[in-house]
């Protein structure tokens, strides 16, 4: 039950190409967005797309796999944790992010 605790499962679609940033020590780090998408319908039987974006961080091997076959549109299921932080905007304003450290990364399309 340990392993359920902090784990996150999408599907989705690439809403852009990856970052990928090279640091200093020779790691890699891809930074990229999914769009997952609910469809209901409404009151008015009107048929509703909700889409939410999710940030995704990918770090070593997984991110040179990002680098290599991930672009933007394709369809892929990402497992991995919540993490939060915050950084400092360049107008000194304290900003907050929620993104998923990608653990596992599967390409769902083949085109």
């Amino acid at each position: 039950m340990n392993s359920l605790k902090n784990k996150v499962q999408l599907i989705g679609n690439l809403g852009n190409d990856p970052e990928i940033i090279a640091l200093e020590s020779g790691k890699k780090l891809a930074k990229f967005s999914i769009a997952t998408n609910e469809t209901y319908k409404n009151a008015q039987g009107e048929k509703i797309t909700d889409t939410q974006w999710h940030n995704i961080i990918a770090w070593g091997k997984l991110a040179e796999i990002t680098e290599n076959y991930l672009s933007k549109g394709k369809e892929v299921m990402v497992e991995g944790k919540l993490a939060s932080r915050s950084y400092e905007a360049k107008t000194g304003e304290k900003r907050y992010i929620t993104e998923i450290v990608c653990q596992e990364l599967l390409m769902l399309n083949n085109k």
